[in-house]
């Protein structure tokens, strides 16, 4: 057998052309299969990381996903609101360390404008605990301040001073404006690859002083109040439309959840956000299965083209074969020289096609991480990719048989006959 291990590396060096198209089919298909599951991994850890550290996310009852999708991902809205006098009470219990409230209903040119507190910036936690961060100015204190997500800023061209108004209502155009009340840009956040990249926060107080002369959704005309008297004026939040809850044990969440949901006052829902990312991720596992099974095919053709390169040098090698039978090797010496062969191919395409995926991992870590706001780690293969590379070497052994059986079908007599 160790012939034949010297041998299978010599005689494929002397096809040297075409093996090496076909170690280059096998990298380019393992650095694609690599590749999906690296970011397939990574966008479901950045999902699952859009929003941390928080135990639990309160609203009007509806159910999980929704609320999930209007409080954290700013899609949809809210069936209903919390009383302000709820939240307080709410918010009072012992077990809770903090809570940070959300005011949402409006928007600034398809950009939703969320109305919180200064809790906002010292709680708020995404991607394993990390803290908002200040890119240029600072958090709003002043009623007719706002703080613009990264997104905003630069899709819109704002920096720290500029002047915006809010409009009532979700879209890229609203309802109706609140022009009579702009607000200054008192700073911009640093990029987040959440949804905070793409709104637009003010206070609570800021949100109240907008609609305080609005009844039923539309402007008072016989009642307009300007910038300077709101100034002047209780500006308390008589209503919110979430808020979220840091516990200061762990051990508390099922308890405080379940007083939550059986709150009296009104009826809201308290749900896990780590549960509930969980439940929307799952409705899009087909899309997830698709990315994969596509990988899967591309690997496949790469096998397939070193199988083709290996069955039409059959005829070239019939001579070789011949020899080989005739100073001694028996049937199973040729039949593990072309299995050698095939997993010396699907090996080195699978190095090569590792190689090739971290040099574009290290290209393309800093695009995804600003464009897309997908930070992919560049580490050690994970367990699965390990397992992914042994795979194609095995079925590239494995798929080493075809050729494999059909040398073995040649027989000495037809090997020597010269072929014109």
């Amino acid at each position: 057998m160790m012939p034949i291990l010297r041998l299978a590396p010599k005689s494929l060096a002397s096809r040297r052309v075409t093996v090496s198209f076909s170690i280059f089919a096998i990298a380019v298909s393992v650095m694609l299969l690599l590749g999906v599951e690296r970011i397939r991994t990574e966008a479901r850890a950045s999902f699952s990381n859009t929003i941390s550290g928080t135990d639990l996310v309160v609203g009007a009852r509806s159910g999980s996903v929704p609320l999930l999708l209007y409080s954290v991902f700013r899609i949809g809205n809210a069936t209903n609101n919390i009383s302000w006098n709820s939240y307080r009470t709410l918010a009072a219990d012992p077990r809770i360390a903090w809570t940070i409230p959300f005011s949402l209903g409006d928007s600034h040119r398809g950009f939703r404008v969320l109305g919180t507190n200064a809790d906002y910036f010292e709680h708020f936690r995404y991607a394993r605990s990390r803290s908002l961060k200040m890119a240029a100015g600072k958090p709003f204190d002043d009623v007719f301040d706002a703080v613009l997500g990264a997104e905003v800023a630069a899709t819109l061209g704002y920096a720290v001073g500029d002047r915006i108004v809010i409009d009532h209502g979700v879209g890229s155009i609203g309802f109706a404006s609140h022009k009579d009340k702009p607000f200054r840009v008192s700073g911009i956040l640093a990029h987040t690859g959440t949804p905070v990249d793409r709104t637009v926060h003010v206070s609570l107080e800021g949100i109240e002083a907008i609609h305080i002369d609005w009844r039923g959704g539309a402007p008072n005309a016989g009642a307009r109040i300007d910038a300077e008297r709101v100034r002047q004026m209780n500006l308390q939040p008589r209503a919110i439309t979430a808020f979220l809850v840091g516990l200061k044990s762990r051990f508390a969440t099922f308890s405080v959840q379940r007083k939550i949901n059986q709150f009296r006052a009104e009826p809201l829902l308290a749900i896990l956000p780590g549960v509930a990312l969980h439940e929307l991720w799952s409705l899009m596992g087909t899309a997830e299965n698709a990315l994969a099974f596509i990988s899967y095919f591309v690997v496949a053709a790469g096998i397939i083209g070193m199988v083709t390169m290996l069955m039409s040098s059959l005829n070239e090698r019939r001579r070789e074969m011949a020899i080989l039978r005739s100073v001694g090797a028996r049937p199973v010496h040729i039949f593990s020289l072309f299995i050698l062969e095939a997993i010396f191919v699907s090996g080195l395409g699978a190095l090569a096609g590792l190689a090739v995926f971290y040099i574009g991992l290290v290209a393309a870590q800093p695009v995804l991480e600003t464009q897309y706001g997908l930070f992919v780690a560049i580490g050690w293969p994970t367990s699965t990719e390990g397992l992914y590379l042994i795979a194609v070497v095995l079925a590239g052994g494995l798929a080493g048989i075809i050729p494999a059986v059909g040398a073995l079908r040649r027989s000495l007599a037809d090997g020597m006959v010269v072929r014109n």
